[in-house]
């Protein structure tokens, strides 16, 4: 099983704030596919270019190997003032 989390905004637009699958998708790429399937609001979170992404806590902008346990973070675009 993995946890996919979802942070500010996102957790809105989805209303939820985590998914617990076990239905293993091998990288980051097949994951986002996965996700999308789920409809309009899910593919503009995990498609838009701008999204942050997190893996075990660490952020990354690589695609990425999926293993059993892990935790992948998605975050809106952060600004500051």
């Amino acid at each position: 099983m993995i946890k996919v989390l979802f942070f500010a905004s996102y957790r809105e637009k989805l209303g939820i704030d985590r998914l617990e699958l076990t239905e293993m998708p091998t990288n980051l790429s097949a994951l986002r596919d996965l996700l999308c399937e789920k409809g309009q609001d899910w593919q503009e979170v995990v498609k838009d270019p701008s999204t942050l992404v997190a893996l075990n806590q660490t952020m990354t902008r690589k695609d990425f190997e999926i293993k059993e346990g892990d935790e992948i973070a998605f975050f809106p675009p952060v600004t500051g003032g």
